[in-house]
């Protein structure tokens, strides 16, 4: 079975973790956001591309999703100690490594996805990593300044690590998304693929920057396969992050059924709602879009496997 999932950071990658056990014979390609992309010292940092390298790989902090187990902080310790910021983005001194290796590969002239593909020669992930686009996008929040009440806007890094979304986000915008192309191998897996999933990712800034590449979405309404999703909104909040404040900025409620509808019955065959939103099945039903309610809570790899379970019997029933 090949497998085509669309994923973010933490979420994506614990459940291409369950994925992976629930369907070890499959073969699964990973789209990921490189709309987190931020350029920091200098280097090239790519948090969500290498939070599903490092999870797969078996180098993951397992205590708070991202970043590298056993890490250490010296140069972010003496890069303060000379007064260099962003002191907020707090680079361990092995992920440093990573960003240097990516930077010099980019330097050299070689594309984004042909760099993931070396770093993930080292990991091993068991999956195909692609990133969505070779090109430059980087997605921005524009907020008001409580203190000047000037509007700006910036970095979502800048929005969701330095101020915890603490700002009501007026928009979300995916700068560089219409000029950018899919990077290679992304088009031909959508349309080579016998499912395709989208796990309970952020919709707005991590699936939604990816399906905002010209032709990624167009790709994925077009497949033959079934495409199925899943919650990230259980009982009205977001199970990990705060998902709710670029829900607010794109005029979508937080709950399961007006997630499913901003995706849409264009892109979606199927949703899993968790089950304490059973109530939500018949909405989501009801905008064309089949529905069941299982336990989506990610609490380990045997839980997250029988979510990717579900989400396969969902498709193979929606065919």
């Amino acid at each position: 079975m090949r497998i085509v999932v669309l994923a973010g950071g933490i979420g994506g990658a614990r459940f291409l973790r369950g994925l992976k056990a629930a369907a070890p014979d499959a073969d699964i390609t990973v789209i990921g956001n490189t709309g987190d992309d931020i350029h920091l010292f200098g280097l090239k940092v790519c948090p969500d591309l290498d939070t599903v390298m490092y999870t797969l790989g078996g180098g993951i902090n397992e205590d708070q999703g991202w970043g590298r187990t056993e890490e250490s902080f010296t140069v972010k310790e003496e890069l303060a100690a000379y007064g260099v910021g962003p002191s907020w983005f707090g680079l361990g001194d092995r992920d440093f490594a990573t960003h240097i290796v990516r930077t010099q590969m980019l330097g050299a002239g070689y594309p984004l996805s042909a760099v993931t593909e070396a770093l993930c020669d080292r990991w091993q992930p068991g999956v195909r990593l692609l990133p969505m686009s070779d090109d430059r996008v980087e997605t921005h929040v524009a907020v008001t300044d409580p203190e000047t009440g000037e509007r700006r806007v910036i970095h979502f890094q800048e929005y969701w690590v330095r101020l915890r979304a603490s700002l009501d986000a007026e928009a979300v915008v995916p700068v560089g998304a219409e000029q950018a192309k899919p990077a290679p191998g992304v088009l031909e897996a959508v349309a080579a693929a016998d499912l395709i999933l989208f796990p309970p990712s952020n919709p707005v800034v991590s699936v939604g920057t990816i399906l905002a590449v010209p032709g990624i979405r167009e790709a994925v309404a077009a497949a033959a396969a079934p495409v199925i999703g899943l919650s990230p909104i259980v009982g009205g909040a977001p199970v990990r992050g705060m998902a709710d404040k670029v829900l607010a900025a794109v005029g979508v409620e937080s709950t399961a059924a007006a997630v499913a509808r901003h995706y849409g019955a264009d892109l979606l065959d199927g949703w899993l709602v968790d089950s304490a939103d059973a109530d939500a099945v018949a909405e989501v039903e009801a905008a064309g879009i089949a529905c069941r309610a299982v336990p989506l809570m990610m609490t380990d790899v045997a839980a997250t496997a029988e979510m990717a379970r579900a989400a396969m019997a969902l498709a193979e029933a929606s065919r």
